[in-house]
């Protein structure tokens, strides 16, 4: 089974990944990192960046400067006592956390002064060296951004007058820039190849000369292939994680801010449908849905983006609406009402086949908010270690959805990696003048004996009642859950063998199952930011046989 398993991945992908696996193998082996930095550095180039609107960095800025000053990082909810300048190499934290280390985000919340003496140390105490990690070519593109946003645009006066360090600044930024550009990561592609295209865009239009030409033109080459792939017609992105989302539209915005007019032509229209999109992807709480790999607290809250890409375009973003909306080609639809009720259902495809390291096995999961409170919620994203927990994140049984024979709908291993796996079959939406009709029927689970199919249809109201009606068929009978899971703030107040009745902070909610099975309660975690776990029950009916009728109808109720 594992072979076969490891056949049905490794068979998606693209050429272009192949070739860089095998390449990225060779270059261990054979590159000398050593040469490479002993190359000379040319003369600094010339700066001539201007920002639009301000230099806005990324993610949330919640960091205690005087805290980095004691040597006290906190990254995806865990704090590491890493002293100042920190231990760059830190082997005893999990590669997600160094990375995180390597981008230099925390930059944005020191002084000129204080930033300067941990630049200056990371160059002189990290060289470029085999396997070391802060070398790797996404956390530079990230790094990158920050240290010319940083220096050459929020500070750019007293960089440019600071001539010592603005030299040797230049001098690593080359040498940075130079490595990327011989290691794109075409062996993953997707949103890592994006953000080296970023990086390098960024650098050469930082800094005048035929070196940051180069550069340019690279991330230039990068950027217009990867954009017309990456951003969907209808405006998401094709690794359909609406976190994702949010960083690519932030990086996007960075180039339509600070890049040459060649790099603004490239991204501003594929932007503007990003951000088209984006209020269809979030709650009334104003954060995003979390579908597939997706948590909070790791890019900026959406509204802030939209103003910040508002004040840059020089346009007011487009207002979501009101009613039923369908992102086809993402295949992502749903419903955001005034009185806060809000719906999101998950028909489309896991993402691109060659790239599925972001997928949880939840076809037609959804997640819901009445009058703005969530309420039915997906499992989040614990973190990227392959841990028990991860797992579970991606699991089918941590979603919105049937789960037959205890499997999951498709076939999850190590931490990034899927096997077989299932696709929505003929979608089809419906809005109507008071809700909407979803239906479609996926094929994960004809990989199982019998070859079971699971059809789904979505019935929602506006005035918060939403009807699904489930048709398991098989040639052998079969085991099915259907699971609903509750927002840590909901209280089951009674249950059933076929109805519970739930309160959450703004009212309550009954939820009727109907089929021959039984209705039980059940642990569940939420995990809505990395590395943070939440309990959280789960109501999950259980039904057996070989055509199986079943599913629920959920209706909210005034206090």
């Amino acid at each position: 089974m594992s072979l076969v398993r490891w056949l049905h991945t490794v068979r998606h992908l693209r050429r272009r990944q192949v070739v860089g696996q095998v390449a990225l193998r060779l270059r261990r082996v054979l590159e000398d990192p050593a040469r490479f930095a002993a190359r000379p550095t040319p003369p600094p180039a010339p700066v001539h960046w201007r920002s639009r609107s301000g230099y806005f960095p990324p993610g949330p800025q919640a960091r205690d400067p005087a805290g980095i000053l004691r040597g006290e990082f906190r990254f995806l909810n865990r704090s590491h006592a890493l002293g100042w300048p920190p231990r760059w190499d830190a082997p005893s934290l999990p590669a997600l956390h160094r990375y995180n280390l390597h981008y230099f985000e925390f930059l944005w919340a020191l002084p000129y002064e204080d930033a300067r003496g941990g630049v200056r140390d990371w160059i002189r105490q990290h060289p470029l060296a085999r396997e070391r990690i802060g070398w790797a070519p996404y956390p530079t593109s990230q790094r990158l951004v920050n240290w010319c946003a940083y220096f050459f645009g929020r500070h750019g006066e007293i960089t440019a007058a600071d001539t010592a360090f603005a030299e040797e600044l230049w001098a690593s930024i080359y040498l940075q820039a130079e490595w990327l550009r011989a290691h794109l990561e075409t062996h993953l592609l997707g949103n890592h190849l994006l953000e080296n295209a970023v990086a390098l865009a960024l650098c050469g239009s930082c800094f005048r000369g035929p070196k940051a030409d180069r550069w340019l033109r690279t991330g230039e080459r990068v950027l217009a292939e990867q954009l017309s792939e990456q951003i969907r017609p209808d405006g998401g992105h094709f690794e359909h994680s609406p976190m994702y989302h949010l960083r690519v539209a932030f990086a996007l915005t960075t180039l339509l801010d600070v890049g040459r007019d060649t790099v603004v032509r490239l991204v501003e229209e594929p932007l503007a449908r990003m951000m088209a999109a984006l209020p269809r992807l979030c709650h009334p709480d104003r954060e995003i849905a979390l579908i597939n790999d997706s948590g909070f607290g790791v890019y900026g809250p959406p509204d802030v983006l939209r103003q910040w890409w508002e004040r840059v375009a020089g346009r007011q973003a487009p207002d979501a609406g009101l009613g039923a909306f369908a992102l086809r080609d993402t295949g992502f639809y749903g419903s955001c009402q005034a009185n806060g009720h809000y719906l999101i259902c998950d028909a489309g495809p896991l993402g691109p086949d060659y790239l599925l390291g972001h997928a949880h096995a939840g076809i037609f999961s959804f997640e819901l908010s009445l009058h703005g409170q969530r309420v039915i919620v997906d499992s989040g994203v614990h973190g990227y270690e392959p841990d028990e927990l991860r797992g579970y994140c991606r699991s089918t049984r941590a979603h919105n959805t049937v789960e037959i024979d205890g499997e999951d709908q498709c076939e999850l291993w190590a931490a990034f990696r899927v096997g077989r796996r299932g696709r929505p079959r003929d979608v089809v939406f419906e809005a109507e003048a008071l809700g909407f009709r979803l239906r479609a029927w996926h094929d994960g689970y004809e990989r199982l004996p019998g070859r079971p199919r699971h059809r789904r249809h979505f019935r929602w109201e506006n005035r918060g009642v939403l009807t699904v009606e489930d048709v398991i068929t098989s040639s052998r009978p079969v085991r099915i859950a259907s699971r609903l899971h509750l927002h840590p703030d909901c209280e089951i107040r009674s249950l059933d063998a076929t109805r519970a009745c739930v309160e959450h902070p703004r009212g309550r909610f009954t939820v009727v199952f109907n089929g021959d099975g039984r209705l039980e309660e059940e642990e569940s975690s939420y995990c809505p930011e990395f590395g943070l776990r939440l309990d959280n029950r789960a109501l999950r009916f259980s039904a057996s046989g070989a055509r199986v009728d079943l599913g629920f109808r959920l209706e909210d109720e005034a206090r």
